[in-house]
């Protein structure tokens, strides 16, 4: 058996082909035109460009791997579109992180106050359900609204498909409730998709198309981030991975709905009923981005040792996760001796912020099973890694797999295996490697998180 997942991320499109056991059998990738953006909050990207984009990574990976069973496909969280009759974008597609519905979203915050308290979610300037509104009075003729996935969809089937409860979270759909947030919108919900959960069979091909052949599974898919985390191979309650990419995002499963009554913290309905809570920091690999001889400082920290100044590396305004503080901003206590000492404590002081939310979480009542699954660009550099499992006192285990076209192609093979998604994550190949705490390290490194946390305490961010 052949599955297939597709990401259609910001920059581009990449799809892998994956065999029954866990091997990746073809890869490839497309890009996609840059994001428009200006200093209104405009962000948009034509969304004309996906399918062309999806069409072609699909029909080099089919060529490659051969006859597939089922796809799916995931993209960014809140990327929407309004199109006509027959399913074509009447405009631009507005990003993730455009603000045009920022005043409908500050209206639907007060009206769904208690169904958002309930969730255990806020919600956020730019968050898609304002964008709904905002796109239904510009384009009043559309026959609907369209998340990247079900564009996709569509174009695959030959037909209006549903959309997955992950995609819909942001724009308005109440995953508790299984059910539209309807008083939110200034219209009726018919304008907006129907929704089901990841995982779901949305239909099977009626004809080859993109080197998939008829009678293939299109399967519901699951947003970036989720997908992220299910190619980790966290994927049942208790486990959890901090992913430490551009910023810093920690994901995992519960078998509760985890209410964080600060918002920092938010769940995704996992495929089998669970939830799935996470959060995104501010922070995480950007703090040593475009850092000249990352590899060669990196060498001279880990022989220097735990720092003697503490770093909260935030590069921009604000804080979103472990804690919620627009007015953040970052900070290094004492003087480092040069520019070693200093990247050294900026790599603990991403740890202390993976800590921080490890803590978050347990006074949340949420049961950390370890070890912690590690994962992202900044967990390829054993001292960053080991620094981390020192400060968690836990070890950390680094994914073989964690591309989000991997964690789509899972998500199809859920849809077909017996065992659902637990069988699916059996799957995943690759080595694995354990990190465990450095004891040497400990009493310094546990020293400086105790400065580090006392000051976030004395400026009242925490």
């Amino acid at each position: 058996m052949t599955v297939v997942g597709v990401d259609v991320a910001t920059a581009g499109v990449r799809a892998f082909a994956v065999g029954d056991d866990g091997s990746v059998r073809a890869t490839a990738s497309a890009p996609l035109p840059a994001p428009v953006r200006d200093e209104s909050g405009r962000s948009e990207q034509d969304a004309r460009s996906w399918w062309p984009a999806v069409e072609a990574v699909l029909c080099r990976v089919t060529a490659e791997a051969g006859p597939v069973r089922a796809v799916a496909v995931s993209a960014t969280s809140g990327t929407i579109v309004a199109v006509d009759d027959r399913g074509e974008p009447l405009g631009p597609a507005l990003m993730y992180d455009d603000r045009r519905g920022a005043d409908d979203n500050a209206k639907a915050a007060a009206v769904g106050a208690q169904r958002w308290r309930e969730l255990g979610m806020s919600v956020s300037p730019t968050a898609a359900l304002g964008r709904i509104n905002w796109l239904r009075r510009a384009f009043p003729g559309a026959a609907g609204v369209r998340h990247t996935p079900d564009l996709i969809g569509e174009k695959l089937l030959g037909r209006p498909v549903a959309t997955d409860s992950s995609h819909a979270l942001k724009s308005g759909y109440d995953p508790l409730r299984e059910e539209w947030a309807a008083e939110v919108f200034d219209f009726g919900v018919d304008w907006l998709p129907e929704v089901v959960r990841p995982t779901t069979v949305l239909g099977e091909l009626p004809r080859a198309v993109a080197g998939l052949p008829q009678g293939c599974l299109v399967v519901a898919g699951m947003t970036d981030g989720c997908a992220g985390q299910l190619a980790t191979g966290a994927v049942t309650p208790g486990r959890f991975v901090g992913i430490l990419g551009t910023t810093y995002v920690l994901k995992g499963v519960t078998e509760q709905l985890v209410r964080d009554p600060s918002g920092a913290m938010y769940s995704h309905r996992h495929p089998d009923g669970w939830w799935l809570p996470g959060g995104a920091s501010n922070t995480g690999g950007e703090a040593v981005a475009g850092v000249p001889n990352l590899a060669h400082l990196d060498e001279a920290a880990a022989r220097l040792g735990p720092a003697r100044v503490v770093a909260y590396p935030l590069k921009r305004a604000g804080e979103r996760f472990p804690f919620v503080t627009p007015d953040a901003r970052g900070f290094v206590l004492g003087e480092p001796r040069d520019e070693v000492e200093l990247h050294r404590a900026r790599l603990e002081g991403v740890a202390f912020v993976e800590r921080l939310a490890l803590e978050r979480l347990r006074e949340l009542g949420v049961p950390v099973s370890g070890p912690l699954v590690a994962a992202g660009g900044g967990s390829r550099s054993p001292l960053w890694t080991r620094i981390r499992a020192t400060v968690n006192g836990m070890d950390l285990r680094i994914s073989p797999q964690a591309e989000t076209g991997y964690g789509a192609a899972m998500l199809a093979a859920a849809a077909v295996l017996p065992g659902g998604l637990t069988e699916a994550a059996e799957m995943i190949s690759g080595e694995e490697t354990l990190i465990e705490p450095d004891p040497a390290e400990r009493d310094a490194l546990e020293e400086n998180y105790e400065r580090f946390k006392g000051e976030l305490l004395s400026r009242g961010w925490i």
